[in-house]
């Protein structure tokens, strides 16, 4: 029952994704021990430079002879004026205080070294001979597609609504990832807009199953056997699971972060562009709370992402939950503090005892 066309094509013994989580949560430890225990283990890519990917990628490969895949995301357009710049680097300066932050440089992104990086990510790939890439916050161009397929490399993208999956298999991508507004972390909605991409996962997943004949797998709130089972019922192939590994042994994320979900309650998560410019959900600390009646300073991603850096890095190395970026999906009150071997055998366990 749990194997099927998707968990073949993958080379996987279930039907369960590791999130690709980016910043650091992802680490080599991490990637492989979820491929090592019949999973498939994600680099979230999203910040780190071509060389370190490459780094990684290797690292993975000496940890683990399974098959693992990288995520990245995919750069949108974005303008700032100096203007817009003075006015939410002014608005931030109030945080700075209670970290002792005095010198602060930061560097702004610019489009052209955000496509270029993003480029040089896309050769890493194909040169490291990476087997899956997966692919957020867009879709790649037609001829990025077309490299990586003439490579082999399985191609998945993410979903927030019908007409953004029905665009990934139209692409020719191989799969979809189908991201509920239950989701932790970063929104991945390309086409539709932040409201109308806020459907539920239980609600979207029959929807896009019923429009793609691509593999759908299902993404938002997933901690359990149950939630496994509940998307197979609704004709999801897989799971990807992200808060659910971030509290575990192998993630690299702050403890301060891990304590933060596991000590959460279900009524505790946000979404919030405060951080980073682009609606993520995470839990609501000073941070967010304070930031919501400045909506309109707040830059586009990653302008506004670059801004905040200083911050959520003093936050995190004074092990001060206030300022930091703490993502969590709306199930926090279901995360535990266990290996990867003990939570992919729980989920698996759990979900072979029951029957849809």
């Amino acid at each position: 029952m749990l194997t099927n066309n998707l968990t073949n094509l993958l080379q996987i013994d279930y039907p369960i994704i590791q999130a690709p989580m980016a910043g650091g949560i992802t680490t080599s430890a991490l990637v492989a021990a979820v491929s090592n225990n019949g999973a498939l283990g994600m680099i979230g890519a999203g910040y780190l430079s071509p060389t370190q990917l490459r780094e990684q990628i290797r690292e993975v490969k000496q940890l683990t002879a399974n098959t693992f895949g990288v995520n990245l995301f995919v750069p949108s357009k974005f303008e700032v004026n100096d203007e817009d710049i003075e006015k939410a680097t002014n608005l931030l300066y109030k945080f700075r205080s209670p970290l002792k932050i005095e010198n602060e440089n930061n560097t702004l992104p610019s489009m052209e070294k955000a496509v270029q990086a993003y480029n040089e990510q896309i050769q890493v790939i194909i040169e490291e001979k990476v087997p899956i890439c997966s692919f957020t916050f867009g879709v790649p161009s037609i001829e990025i597609i077309s490299q990586l397929k003439q490579d082999g490399i399985i191609l998945i993208g993410t979903a927030t609504t019908v007409v953004e999956a029905m665009a990934i298999e139209k692409l020719g991508m191989d799969a979809v990832v189908v991201q509920g507004s239950e989701a932790g972390g970063h929104r991945g909605n390309f086409i539709s807009n932040h409201e109308d991409s806020l459907i539920g996962l239980m609600s979207l997943v029959p929807q896009v199953v019923d429009h793609v004949s691509i593999p759908v797998i299902a993404a938002g709130g997933i901690m359990d056997g149950r939630g496994l089972l509940a998307s197979i019922s609704l004709g999801a192939k897989a799971v990807q699971m992200g808060t659910a590994f971030l509290t575990c042994v192998e993630s690299g994320a702050h403890p301060v972060h891990k304590e933060a979900i596991l000590h959460a309650k279900d009524e505790d998560t946000t979404l919030t562009r405060a951080f980073s410019g682009k609606w993520a959900r995470g839990i609501q600390n000073k941070f967010t709370i304070e930031m919501q009646e400045h909506e309109a300073e707040i830059l586009m991603f990653p302008v506004q992402n670059s801004l905040t850096q200083t911050i959520r890095k003093a936050s995190s190395s004074q092990n001060n939950k206030d300022f930091m970026s703490l993502w969590s999906g709306q199930s926090p009150t279901l995360a535990k503090n266990e290996t990867v071997e003990a939570l992919i055998q729980r989920v698996i366990n759990h979900a072979e005892r029951r029957t849809i």
